[in-house]
């Protein structure tokens, strides 16, 4: 197989036989849920995945079922030609590209409506978000049956609501979180980041320095209200036009964290820099 091809199948049967033929020769299996668009970001998550295991599936599937009516699920990026030739170049092994209709045939009537983690900060402004998140994650996992499943850390609350759903419903599979891959300015490698235009492509680094230094308050024992509101003042001065959140959470839990506990807490922020939403996070104390 060249660099610039890989396997590509678009129906359920087709990727179980696949991998049951992987199993049979004893193979282990990872799985790379994306939408597409690839990234570093997204191939440094195959790479952990061949680190891993000896095969790594890599879904794209733009997932309608997470998408409100007024966001962008027409308009969201879709290089998939671009995206089966850095994915060979990783040296990934199938894309699982099923169509809207394989996914969610006509009838399909079942949601899972997760709570806990999903509880809070994204679902506040988009209520839909998580249960289509979980829905779609869970039908992956399920056609394709890997025994890891690689996740970045820049959508640090869908890690945590995927974990605790694989946890939580006994999926056979380890959910790996790996680092957020970022420009050298700092700025967290997204598909969305393509909407930016120059000048807000300068601008939008100020959600990274914003977490970043709202983690350093917070890890000398500035009060944790009090610092999150700087937070999110500094990024309406920056040009943001709107600050969803700037919060600290539990690592774990994603509980609110009001005063220093002895434990693991990250920083999370979402805000829209013109028609571009941004999402970011840091780790206290990283």
């Amino acid at each position: 197989m060249g660099a610039d091809q890989v396997q590509v199948v678009r129906t359920t049967k087709e990727l179980r036989a696949v991998v049951k033929d992987w199993r049979r020769a004893g193979d282990s299996v990872a799985l790379v849920p994306t939408m597409g668009a690839l990234h570093a970001g997204h191939l440094s998550l195959a790479e952990e995945g061949l680190r891993r295991c000896d095969r790594v599936v890599m879904s794209i599937f733009v997932n309608p079922a997470q998408f409100a009516a007024n966001e962008d699920l027409d308009s969201y990026p879709r290089t998939f030609e671009d995206d089966m030739r850095k994915f060979a170049q990783a040296g990934g092994h199938l894309i699982w590209a099923p169509t809207a209709g394989e996914m969610y045939p006509e009838g399909f009537a079942t949601r899972i409506q997760p709570q806990g983690a999903a509880t809070g900060l994204e679902t506040d402004f988009r209520p839909h978000f998580f249960s289509g998140v979980a829905t779609v994650c869970c039908k992956l996992f399920t056609q394709t049956l890997p025994d890891f499943a690689m996740f970045g850390e820049k959508d640090y609350q869908q890690l945590c609501v995927v974990r605790q759903m694989v946890r939580d419903l006994d999926l056979p599979l380890e959910i790996v979180g790996c680092p957020t891959i970022r420009e050298p300015d700092g700025l967290a490698m997204s598909s969305r980041n393509a909407y930016l235009s120059d000048s807000e492509r300068k601008t939008a680094v100020a959600i990274y320095n914003v977490v970043s230094e709202v983690a350093r308050k917070v890890e000398g024992g500035a009060e944790i209200t009090a610092a999150c509101r700087a937070g999110a003042a500094d990024l309406a001065a920056a040009g943001f036009r709107e600050v969803d959140y700037v919060a600290v959470r539990d690592a774990e839990t994603l509980e609110e964290v009001r005063a220093a506990s002895g434990r693991p807490a990250r920083v999370l922020a979402a805000a829209w820099l013109g028609k571009t939403r941004l999402i970011d996070n840091v780790a206290v104390g990283s």
